[in-house]
């Protein structure tokens, strides 16, 4: 007797259930052309067949698709990006979604084709894939934004348009990148530029942006936002709103519910009066940072604003031309010198390093560019610091005759012996590279998209005595400060005691001595680097320090002097 064979049998296998396909209703022989009816069934049987082949021809075919298109448009983006790499992620909106695509599509991507790409590419994705941007290079780029989108009061929709000064690679945002801004500042507690990017987010779906953005979800963020803030009635429109989209949604309506016994609470108490106060309370402990006069002081000179040069101390600043006090070098040959401001005296000048020494001194760093670090006041070692976000590395005279020509160069225009200075530090910043206010010993950077420098001074004070002690050679005296590359939107060096600004300009220097002759520091040289807008910052600077210079810049009596 002939039985046939179980349909969809059930087996238990490692702890779960598998479900094996319908088995045919065959004979367990192999004679199926004696019989047309078993033949039928085959028929049948490769219906299905076909019509599940071409169920998988359509599935790959549509990742495919969606692979070519991505392919598509990486290789115009990549084409035009190799062509002038530093131009293109001088935009602050390119570097943020490089960072997102390397370090969350293109692992989208991966696990797309990773059952039916070929082990070249896998194993080629799974070996650069260690090298590719993390969450924390997502975050610090996203972060990026929001401190330019703060300093130069940019509002998000600008931002989000890309509509930035001296574009030379526009880009926007989609919702989905706005959307991932909104919830990194959600991640940080910083819920007011929470609340700024899920409502961008939202204004740009409700524009009919296509997107894969969940209003849902955004707007969950978004009420949470606004309630931390302290505006509740606010908050219970927008999850008014949420509701209308997913009645269901639990965590909106056990909000919904506390919101509404807040505020009955809040009549039966008689607190209206009171609620602006709460609210600009609880604004100001959010972003309790901005409002230190510094802060105000730096972001309105990083901004061109609050310049202190009155006109008639405007007049009293020069352009001359420069031969280092009747040096045989410069005598036949001055450089162009300008005043920048009186006080703190800083000059600069002007085409005092060539293109070729630039390119020369940025390859020669770039190999050996390390983790940018700074003394720790408790050990006096040198550590990695969170606030410092940069590589850097330090060139000596003898390993390059370009290093060693600029050496001499700023020993022949300052007076300066620079056989006690530093080694000419050159250092690269990231996306969202920054220092937080601190006293900092020292710096040579490449600032990126959003790169900055809070204030500090150069100089050591009078609490770190041995802040140069292994150095033997006495406090920073001076600093002479390379601007190695122009910059479009931002990037000024600012100094908020005296309200001065410094912008950048390709191939000049500025000087300035950070101790007065008699020793004692010049407290109006605090300065700090604004961050860049659009563009990229090279600069490189040298400290020149005390030991050295008795003949050449002698000590006097008088204190301030």
């Amino acid at each position: 007797m002939i039985k046939d064979l179980e349909y969809g049998h059930c087996k238990q296998h490692s702890q779960s259930w598998r479900c094996a396909t319908p088995a045919l209703r065959f004979p367990q022989v192999r004679d199926f052309f004696t019989s047309i009816g078993h033949m039928t069934d085959l028929i049948h049987t490769e219906k299905d067949l076909v019509v599940s082949l071409k169920d998988y021809i359509k599935a790959e075919e549509s990742k495919l698709e969606q692979i070519k298109k991505w392919a598509e448009k990486l290789d115009q983006l990549t084409d035009t990006a190799t062509k002038d790499p530093e131009g293109f992620l001088g935009h602050p909106v390119n570097a943020f979604k490089l960072m997102k695509r390397l370090n969350t599509e293109w692992g989208e991507l991966e696990n797309l084709v990773l059952k039916d790409m070929s082990d070249g590419f896998i194993s080629n994705m799974t070996i650069q894939r260690q090298f590719f941007p993390n969450d924390e290079d997502q975050t610090g780029a996203a972060k990026a934004l929001l401190r330019l989108q703060d300093t130069y009061n940019l509002d998000t929709d600008t931002l989000s348009r890309g509509n930035l000064p001296g574009v030379k690679h526009k880009s926007f945002l989609t919702a989905e990148d706005c959307f991932e801004l909104g919830k990194i500042a959600y991640t940080e507690a910083d819920y007011y530029h929470t609340e700024l990017w899920m409502e961008q987010a939202l204004k740009q779906l409700d524009e009919g942006e296509v997107s894969s953005a969940d209003k849902v979800y955004i707007l969950d963020y978004l009420s949470y936002a606004v309630y931390q803030q302290g505006d509740l009635a606010k908050a219970m429109a927008l999850t008014k709103r949420l509701l209308e989209l997913d009645p269901e949604h639990q965590r909106a309506n056990g909000n919904m519910k506390y919101f509404e016994y807040i505020m009955a609470k809040e009549k039966e108490a008689n607190k209206s009066s009171t609620d602006s106060e709460d609210q600009v309370e609880k604004e100001t402990e959010v972003k309790k940072k901005d409002y230190l006069p510094e802060r105000r002081k730096y972001e309105m000179l990083c901004r061109g604003e609050g310049l202190k040069m009155t006109p008639r101390r405007q007049k009293r600043l020069f352009c001359r031309y420069y031969d280092g006090n009747r040096n045989p070098r410069y005598i036949l040959g001055p450089v162009k010198q300008e005043d920048e401001w009186d006080k703190p005296r800083i000059v600069r000048f002007l085409d005092i390093i060539s293109d070729e020494e630039i390119e020369t001194v940025k390859e020669l760093a770039k190999p050996r560019l390390s983790r940018a670090t700074v003394h720790d006041p408790e050990t006096g070692k040198l550590t990695t610091a969170h606030y410092r976000v940069s590589k850097s590395a330090w060139l000596s005279g003898y390993e390059s005759p370009v290093v060693s020509r600029i050496n001499t160069r700023i020993q022949d225009l300052t007076g300066l012996d620079v056989s006690t200075a530093e080694e000419l530090q050159v250092a690269n910043y990231g996306v969202g590279g920054q220092y937080e206010p601190h006293f900092d010993f020292g710096r040579v950077a490449n600032y990126g998209v959003g790169g900055q420098y809070e204030p500090h001074f150069d100089f050591a004070r009078k609490d770190e005595p041995d802040a140069f002690k292994e150095l033997g050679t006495g406090n920073r005296i001076a600093t002479w400060l390379f601007y190695m590359s122009d910059v479009s939107a931002g990037g000024a060096t600012v100094f908020p005691e005296v309200g001065a600004s410094v912008w950048p300009r390709k191939g000049t220097a500025v000087f300035w001595y950070n101790l007065f002759p008699s020793g004692e520091g010049d407290y109006s040289t605090r300065h700090a680097a604004c961050p860049v807008l659009v563009g990229n910052k090279w600069v490189s600077n040298k400290w020149l320090h005390e030991r050295g210079q008795e003949f050449r810049r002698p000590c006097t009596l008088s204190e301030l002097e």
